[in-house]
């Protein structure tokens, strides 16, 4: 996959192994960091890796009780 810095949903969806509409819907829901332009969505990969890894440590902190 090409690395430029934004993502299309398109590329997003490929990116993370996910459906085009949740993701349309997390972004609408300002659940996922995303960027509107016009009435498309635009996606910065470094944002979303970041963002990824802390879904990362949210869900290790939910399974083991901890809180931040």
């Amino acid at each position: 996959m090409d690395r430029t810095k934004w993502l299309t949903i398109e590329e997003l969806a490929e990116y993370l192994k996910m459906g085009r509409t949740k993701l349309y819907r997390m972004a609408q829901e300002g659940d996922i960091p995303a960027s509107k332009v016009g009435s498309q969505w635009r996606f910065d990969r470094e944002e979303i890796d970041e963002w990824m890894k802390g879904q990362r440590l949210a869900a290790n902190n939910a399974s083991t009780g901890e809180t931040k």
